[in-house]
């Protein structure tokens, strides 16, 4: 199963060496994730990350960062719902209800099912689904090896994401919320709890 981390909202400064950590611990996936901040700021990060890691970087904005830097693609969402009409290489898209993943269906090369579980960090948001809905979204077929769970995944459910036929389960806040952005210099203890969840997902 993938396990594709979504960075957090605000840059920091140890963020391109934890980033570098994480894809040398096998990351599969990144997704950066900097609503309403500068270009510039997406692109000193991305200069600070080794170009060996740029083809398992997605961008959720300032989509041209995506060929001036070999990313691996772009993802969409409410805020940005359309690729740019020139653009010709992989996309992921968010869903917000099973009814809009059934919807897109072979749009995009993969999709965020999002608020899978409650929400971890602020805003807390309440799951959107029933145990029963999701496991009869998976006996459908909706949810495969293409959907990836979204919004509240951690350590203690991702045996569960598995089991019910996520590809993927979408990891922030159980991660992010062992690190102080603002003063943290030692990420030991991330790192060490991105490889329980490593190993937890294989």
């Amino acid at each position: 199963m993938k396990l594709i981390v979504l960075s957090t909202p605000n840059f920091f400064i140890e963020e391109d060496q934890i980033l570098t950590a994480l894809f040398e611990e096998g990351l599969d996936l990144l997704h950066i994730r900097k609503p309403d901040s500068e270009p510039v700021l997406s692109e000193r990060l991305l200069s600070l990350i080794p170009s060996e890691f740029h083809s398992r970087i997605v961008v959720h904005n300032h989509f041209y960062l995506k060929e001036e830097y070999n990313l691996r693609g772009i993802h969409l969402n409410r805020s940005t719902p359309e690729a740019p009409a020139d653009y010709r290489g992989k996309v992921s898209r968010t869903c917000y209800s099973l009814d809009e993943l059934a919807e897109k269906k072979g749009q995009a090369d993969y999709f965020f099912l999002d608020s899978v579980f409650d929400g971890i960090t602020p805003p807390q948001q309440k799951s959107r689904y029933s145990k029963e809905q999701l496991e009869d979204a998976a006996r459908r077929g909706l949810i495969d090896r293409k959907v990836m769970a979204s919004g509240g995944v951690c350590l203690d459910n991702l045996e569960r994401v598995s089991r019910m036929g996520f590809g993927g389960a979408v990891i922030s806040g159980d991660l992010w919320n062992r690190f102080d952005v603002h003063k943290g210099l030692d990420y030991k203890a991330l790192l060490a709890h991105f490889r329980h969840l490593r190993k937890r997902a294989d």
